[in-house]
């Protein structure tokens, strides 16, 4: 099969969809790969490693688009992407088409068959390709909250981890899957004082075991949620429902009982956000004020580092897309965690939750494909 990685377009993103040794893994299947010139230069891959290791590069997207049968991306795909696809490409990315209906009709359109990497579930419920991507975004939640915390970036002036006879910043977590785990045991690590909430005790109970002397696990409810938000210096919403848009569990009421200079980071927005006051931006201008709150709502947080991110995201979609380049019922075999994987194919959407989110009837993949 031709496996073909174009340029991230979307606004600084960085990332690329493959590293030298997923090319090498390809090409020694007797896959051929292609690659547009410069896709790998933000993750500080250069063309030269690329076709050291046999990818061949090429000049633009259209023409990998026009070469490749799979198409492997970092995010969900752009409009000007989605127009050069066509019902014989198998698209590999991260899509959150609940968040973006309008990206969603296109790829209807299409026609093409469309592989959700946060929609890869094994019979355990765990997201493996999420996985990589969730820790770094909870990892970088803490400090991008504790950066804003700061005076000159908006914040109250608080030292997360406060000093001797200063009390730290109170950190509450809402959700306590990758994203918000890591994220707690960041602000932890920071010496803040952290509070995690879910709705799944098995999980607060993990986390009680390992954090015990280092986190407060609360189960959620509206009046816990109310209780803790109104108390936080920073905010983490970290609340994910695969392939669903994020429930709003922080509404603007209580964000509104939050002190001047707060802080509210939002991983969920990539999803639609799970707190009402947030809306998507950018790493060039990551945030803004509602009720003199500062929000930061990034929708691709990993792109802030995206060597480490693209080597951590390759480790984890490698197999799967070695997998893929095999035809999809082979791969669907091997790997059955692939099928709540796929969103839309042949004009269908195949995923129950991401059809719910956008008002349409849902088609099993193993009847379209």
């Amino acid at each position: 099969m031709i496996i073909g990685v174009p340029t991230e377009i979307k606004p600084e993103e960085y990332r690329v969809a493959i590293t030298p040794v997923g090319v090498r893994e390809l090409t020694a299947g007797g896959h051929r790969v292609v690659i547009q010139e410069d896709a790998g230069l933000g993750s500080a891959i250069s063309n030269d490693d690329f076709a050291a290791i046999g990818a061949q590069i090429m000049p633009d997207a259209a023409s990998v688009f026009a070469e490749a049968d799979l198409i492997l991306k970092v995010k969900e795909p752009q409009l000007s992407e989605v127009e050069m696809l066509e019902e014989r490409h198998m698209l590999f990315t991260f899509l959150h088409l609940a968040a973006y209906p309008e990206i969603a009709r296109a790829l209807l359109d299409s026609g093409a068959t469309a592989v959700a990497y946060e929609t890869v579930e094994l019979d355990s419920g765990a997201l493996p390709l999420l996985a990589p991507m969730s820790e770094i975004a909870g990892r970088m939640a803490a400090q991008s909250g504790a950066h804003h915390l700061e005076r000159p970036h908006g914040g109250r002036g608080v030292l997360i981890g406060g000093v001797a006879g200063v009390a730290p910043a109170h950190v509450v977590v809402l959700g306590a899957g990758m994203a918000g785990t890591n994220a707690a045991m960041v602000a932890a690590g920071m010496g803040a004082d952290v509070t995690i909430l879910d709705i799944n005790i098995g999980k607060l109970r993990h986390i009680d075991e390992l954090y015990r002397s280092a986190m407060v696990t609360v189960r959620s409810s509206i009046h816990a949620v109310e209780q803790f938000v109104s108390e936080a210096d920073l905010v983490v919403g970290a609340v994910l429902v695969p392939g669903a848009r994020a429930p709003v569990v922080v509404s603007e009421e209580m964000v509104a009982t939050m002190r001047p200079g707060s802080v509210i980071v939002d991983i969920s927005i990539d999803q639609g956000g799970c707190i009402e006051t947030a809306h998507e931006t950018t790493h060039h201008d990551p945030t803004y004020l509602v009720h003199d709150v500062v929000h930061y709502a990034v929708g691709n947080i990993p792109g802030a580092v995206p060597n480490t991110a693209t080597f951590a995201l390759t480790n984890a979609t490698l197999p799967y897309v070695v997998a893929l380049a095999g035809g999809y019922h082979e791969a669907a075999a091997r790997h059955p965690e692939l099928v709540p994987g796929v969103n839309v194919a042949k004009g269908e959407v195949t995923h129950r939750a991401v059809a719910e989110a956008l008002g349409v009837d849902s088609t099993p993949a193993d009847q379209v494909l």
